[in-house]
């Protein structure tokens, strides 16, 4: 095993073991059960922006973009520029509000608007999908990276990361996650600028050659998509796909249910749109710079960490190299441990629960409450049960990449809650028949597409266009149906929906508190 290897092992097993420490940490600090779901709604905005921002910034963010500006060009820098404008729908239209609504889960904030348990139902259906959609790429990128360091099957890295992320979530939910992936976010911030300057500096000493006058299609946006047809339908879709998608995304709404009220939600956002901002710098100039010396056929989830080989010498190749190989396994690690905690709490606390008072939203002083023990392990189990599903899905679809495949995730939430979040938030005339005929078509439409491009592939022309990239009428469409069930059946519209309403705009406390009846 060469020197590189070897020390690109020790980044891995630094970063492992400091998560776990720090999951021990949350450990001996969880003693409810809202520390297991919310860490009981305590969470300041600095370090629940960096919690997100170590959540939010996956494999996809580490290694995928940097990939597809390699292999498709300027096209792709719409990519972090997506990744991070979503999130000022999030702070202008849905964070605070969300917040106030005094949920647990995204099913229970649909369960108190459209006060219905068939509502809560759909809306966990949706959020296993984008859970697991969202996981499996997480999971192959962890075996890509290790495969690439040492010459070991893909699915140990999987394996390696899905272990760890069930001990984590196991010993202490929502808490113990949150101080992992606040100390991931500066972990990765650090693995990507410090390589990056290296390289520069590498290249500048070069001549600071640029990519090859044959490719100057590649550096001009919209000019084919690295060969795709219909380039430009496929770019703006993903683009909606990324900007509306963000405020569906469970794991990412889930952190604003820990921040102690609205503002502070609203604060968490603004400090996250800053910590994504500065990470999205070096994505593309990786890509760049892979452009430049790494050939062609190399693959593209892998060529940030051909880099350091390709540009520098001596020992700055291992320790630049050992970097990046553990900063991508902190990106692994800290968003499979947030899809995780989302996914193991509508497990347990919305599809299959012991009990559960009928129409009624457990509210805030529950964070006083002891821990209720088979609460805790039903939570428990979930969190095995939500890797061991994408871990397996991960082995088995590889006909996509990994930024392509979490730009699936992103089509799916786009087309689900990010017009039942938006409608039931600011409209008060949207029926339950409505919220939940949009939410269910959206869905299946977007997940059909996602399920028929893993599984078969691309057919290319229009057909594999709107498949591969659904969001651009997937989306519409959910949010047709809504509006046009909601004023075809305003029977059903909630009986408590204005009142609800105006507790998600009106000052904290004012949400109302005698729980509305439930219907079926």
């Amino acid at each position: 095993m060469s020197t590189g290897s070897v020390a690109s092992l020790i980044a891995v097993s630094v970063v492992v073991v400091a998560t776990l420490l720090m999951g021990s940490l949350g450990f001996r600090l969880s003693r409810t059960t809202s520390d297991f779901f919310v860490a009981s709604r305590t969470v300041s905005p600095w370090v629940n922006a960096s919690a997100i921002g170590g959540e939010y910034l996956s494999a996809a963010s580490f290694l995928g973009i940097a990939g597809l500006v390699f292999t498709f060009g300027a096209d792709m820098l719409w990519l972090p520029v997506g990744y991070t404008a979503g999130y000022m729908l999030l702070l202008v239209l849905v964070a605070a509000p969300l917040r106030r609504s005094g949920a647990y889960t995204l099913p229970d904030f649909a369960q108190l608007r459209f006060e219905s348990e068939f509502a809560r139902t759909v809306s966990a259906v949706a959020v296993l999908v984008i859970g697991w959609l969202y996981l499996m790429p997480q999971l192959r990128a962890a075996g890509l990276a290790l495969s690439a360091i040492v010459d070991v099957p893909t699915w140990m890295g999987a394996c390696l990361v899905a272990v760890v992320v069930v001990l984590n979530v196991v010993s202490g939910g929502m808490r113990s996650i949150t101080f992992v992936q606040a100390f991931q976010y500066w972990l990765k911030l650090a693995a990507i600028i410090i390589p990056a300057i290296l390289l520069l500096l590498a290249w500048r000493s070069d001549g600071a050659p640029l990519p090859s006058t044959t490719l100057a299609d590649w550096a001009v946006p919209l000019s084919g998509y690295g060969g795709r047809e219909h380039a430009l339908y496929q770019t703006y879709s993903l683009i909606v796909a990324l900007f509306f998608g963000t405020m569906g995304l469970p794991h990412v709404l889930v952190r604003f249910y820990t921040n102690p009220d609205g503002a502070a939600a609203r604060r968490t956002t603004f400090i996250v749109i800053g910590f994504l901002g500065v990470f999205y710098l070096f994505p593309p100039l990786y890509g760049l710079l892979g452009r430049i010396y790494i050939p062609d056929q190399w693959p593209a989830d892998t060529v940030v960490l051909a880099l350091p080989a390709a540009l520098l010498e001596g020992q700055l190749v291992t320790v630049a190299g050992a970097i990046l190989v553990g900063g991508a396994f902190a990106a692994f690690l800290s968003t499979a441990s947030g899809l995780a905690v989302s996914v193991a709490g509508v497990l347990s606390h919305d599809l299959f629960p012991r009990r559960r008072a009928p129409g009624r939203l457990r509210a805030d002083r529950d964070a006083r409450l002891q821990t209720d023990r088979s609460t805790v392990t039903r939570f428990r189990w979930a969190a095995v049960v939500a890797l061991i599903v994408p871990l397996a899905l991960s082995l088995l679809a590889t006909r996509t990449s990994i930024a392509d495949t979490v730009g699936m995730a992103f089509a799916m939430a786009a087309s689900t809650f990010c017009p039942l979040l938006l409608l039931g938030i600011w409209w008060r005339g949207l029926s339950r028949a409505g919220a939940m005929a949009g939410l269910i078509s959206g869905g299946v439409l977007a997940g059909a597409a996602a399920a028929f491009t893993l599984a078969f592939g691309n057919p290319g022309g229009w057909t594999g266009a709107l498949l591969a990239q659904p969001a651009a009428w997937s989306m519409p469409l959910s949010f047709i149906v809504m509006i046009t069930v909601s004023l075809l059946t305003p029977a059903s519209k909630p009986r408590h929906a204005d009142p609800i309403v105006y507790g998600l705009h009106a000052p904290e406390g004012t949400l109302p508190t005698k729980p509305p009846a439930t219907s079926t």
